[in-house]
């Protein structure tokens, strides 16, 4: 246990902000998920539909401090990616 009260403090602070960042990131493997398994499924509809929330959700996690911009960018590139695959299969 801690000894000093800014230690008390800190040891606080780490249990909040480790829950929070547990939270963000099983959100942001959930929404990768759900573009995932829409392509896999072939549902061009679905899989452009969860991509736009990707997209969305990635942005506002970077205006939030959540994701640098650089990672969000990353990411949403390879879920385009994805997605425009699955458009290719279909032309």
């Amino acid at each position: 246990m801690a000894n000093h009260a800014s230690a008390a403090k800190r040891a606080r602070q780490t249990i909040k902000r480790t829950e929070r960042n547990r939270f963000y990131k099983t959100r942001i493997k959930n929404i990768t998920r759900a573009v995932k398994e829409a392509v896999e499924a072939g549902d061009s509809a679905k899989a452009v539909e969860a991509f736009k929330d990707a997209n969305q959700n990635f942005h506002k996690y970077v205006s939030k401090g959540i994701l640098k911009k650089n990672t969000a960018a990353r990411k949403v590139s390879r879920l385009s990616k994805l997605v425009k695959s699955l458009s290719d299969k279909a032309a």
